[in-house]
């Protein structure tokens, strides 16, 4: 308990630490609106050589960088404009992308795979993110509220697995059950994503779909800069050359780049990463409780989706039903769709279901003949109705599997190298219990870009990405222990908690459950939201989270019934698909003793 609070007060105390400070420059609108096109000179072009010609590109650059610092320009400001190159087109890579077109920089973006194709799920969107994408662009803001799934508006929380009475009613969370055998034990505890949101003014947290995501922010940069993204040439190396003199990027087609800043935005298995800190990438031990540095979390997770209209549908966002070493969360996903997760504490590589995520292509079932849908209910007997109808209702073959991988928070290692840096996955991957993932790279593709709008010549560069870091390594390093905890406590120390009215839970941790609701509904929980949504840089937005609210619940009840109504006509439901980017091809992973 000393721990626990040990962490919920430092948690407490950078929230206001942390919160968004004003930077050195302050970007004007006519900043904000320019086009990088019309300001970028010819003095320093982003020029691309041959692997043969790299040594004769070497010598090149040294010219080209031959002054101790260059002036960089922003549209209101004398100079050339800032080339950055940014390995990834995932949301963080391409919101970076966005936000420093935006800001007049000169950006190319270098993506694994070849070609944009529409199909992946929903991507959760906290108020955090949501009020970071409104201060990068409002239009952006606009569009992704017009594909947007609110979940923080209805009531989301924890159930009880066991004693959820499968009718999905609408209960409090209170604990009379201990005097009232009648009184229902459904929900344990809920959430205060709605109140959190309203301390601090902003939209409610919800879902969008990545490829609906994804579409936006590449038409948006493409208004910038239509040839900002290259795809099927990613970034597999650089040379840092030192203060104001830039860095050659390599490319998995033999080619090298030039640029001032290089942006590791490419994921969890980051090349870019691996070159900064002397890893391999996708190298694991046998045990593959270790991969390119990241350790086995302990739980694997399947996912399915489907379409079925519970009699909790419209009031209810998301809910998470815990029971021994195991829970199961549903989500509303949009139009009618329900998304679900079942996390098991289980060995690294218990394959049963093909893997689609993290931008990978649909692999092979383990066995082609068995029924996943059965399997993962055989892991939940004596469990609620609640999750029985929804499994039943999720078509075998939708179901896919990943095993998760955590790293732990680079305290004592800088994300920068030179003029390189890491940004998201690449440096801080979460585990998914708080949807934090994505927003906080959002997060840092804000603060990197302001900080470098505010660099007036090359050779600050380099103080500027260590100055990135030491912006975000507190809060992110938060986010990430509440992230791994939320897991460690539902599965580890979490059963279904005690009752004096049956015999459903009796062990130690059941005890320890029932006395951590308290402190879960009344101080753990809004410390945790609150904290989360203290990262908020367009402030209070005053009336506007409520007209989206208002705008959002007419579209939702129209697409939902529609889709319902297809269903009831036997029309067959395609489940999207949990990936983002269509990989070419399936990539191996590298062994070692």
């Amino acid at each position: 308990m000393k721990f626990l609070s040990s962490c919920i007060s430092l948690m407490l105390a950078s929230a206001s630490a942390f919160a968004p400070q004003p930077f050195l420059v302050a970007p004007t609108k006519a900043m904000q609106q320019s086009s990088p096109r019309t300001s970028q000179s010819s003095h320093h072009p982003f020029s691309l050589a041959s692997t043969s010609d790299s040594m004769e590109m070497s010598e090149q650059q040294s010219t080209n960088y031959e002054t101790p610092s260059e002036l960089l320009s922003l549209p209101a400001r004398p100079g050339r404009p800032l080339k950055v190159a940014i390995a990834g087109g995932g949301v963080g890579g391409l919101t970076c992308a966005l936000y420093m077109l935006k800001k007049g920089f000169d950006v190319t973006v270098y993506e694994k795979t070849a070609a944009f194709a529409r199909f992946g799920g929903p991507i959760q969107f906290a108020s955090n993110a949501l009020s970071v994408l409104k201060e990068i662009d409002d239009d952006l803001f606009d569009r992704v509220m017009e594909k947007f799934t609110f979940t923080g508006t209805r009531t989301c929380g924890i159930k009880d697995g066991l004693r959820a009475d499968g009718s999905f009613r609408m209960t409090d969370d209170s604990i009379d059950y201990l005097v009232n055998p009648d009184a229902p034990a459904d929900w344990f505890v809920k959430f205060p994503l709605r109140q959190c949101a309203d301390l601090f003014g902003l939209p409610y947290t919800g879902v969008v779909d990545r490829p609906d995501l994804q579409e936006i922010l590449i038409e948006e940069c493409k208004k910038l800069k239509p040839d900002f993204i290259q795809n099927g040439n990613p970034v597999t190396g650089y040379v840092s050359h030192g203060r104001g003199k830039g860095v050659t990027v390599k490319l998995s087609d033999g080619n090298v780049a030039n640029a001032d800043v290089l942006v590791g935005s490419d994921g969890i298995w980051s090349a870019v990463r691996a070159q900064m800190y002397g890893e391999e990438i996708k190298k694991a031990t046998k045990d593959l409780k270790k991969r390119q540095g990241c350790t086995y979390s302990g739980y694997t997770v399947f996912a399915g989706e489907t379409i079925l209209k519970t009699p909790d549908y419209y009031e209810t966002g998301y809910k998470v039903y815990i029971g021994p070493q195991r829970y199961f969360v549903t989500s509303d996903v949009g139009d009618g769709r329900i998304q679900w997760y079942a996390f098991f504490a289980l060995p690294p590589g218990s394959k049963k279901a093909p893997s689609g995520w993290g931008g990978s292509t649909r692999d092979e079932q383990a066995n082609p003949e068995e029924n996943l849908v059965e399997y993962i209910k055989s892991l939940h007997e004596g469990w609620s109705d609640e999750v029985m109808t929804v499994l039943d209702a999720t078509p075998p073959d939708s179901v896919e599997q990943r095993d998760l991988y955590d790293r732990s928070p680079e305290l004592l290692r800088s994300w920068a190298d030179g003029n390189v840096v890491l940004i998201g996955d690449a440096v801080h991957p979460m585990m998914p219990n708080l949807g934090q993932g994505g927003c906080q790279a959002i997060e840092d593709a804000y603060v990197l870009t302001e900080l470098l709008a505010a660099t007036k010549t090359t050779d600050k560069i380099e103080k500027n990405l260590q100055e990135f870091y030491k912006k975000r390594i507190v809060r992110v390093s938060i986010v990430q222990f509440m992230s791994r905890l939320a897991s460690d406590l539902i599965i580890n120390a979490f059963d279904t908690p005690w009752s004096p009215h049956d015999n459903k839970g009796q062990s130690w941790k059941s005890y320890l459950t029932f006395f951590w609701k308290p402190l879960l509904q009344y101080l753990i929980f809004p410390a945790q939201f609150a904290y989360l949504y203290s990262y908020h840089p367009t402030g209070n937005m005053e009336n506007l989270p409520s007209l989206l609210e208002k705008e959002w619940k007419a579209r939702h009840f129209e697409g939902a019934e529609e889709a319902f109504e297809d269903v009831a006509k036997g029309k067959k439901f395609e489940s999207s698909g949990p990936s983002f980017f269509k990989k070419a091809e399936i990539e191996k992973t590298p062994a070692v003793p």
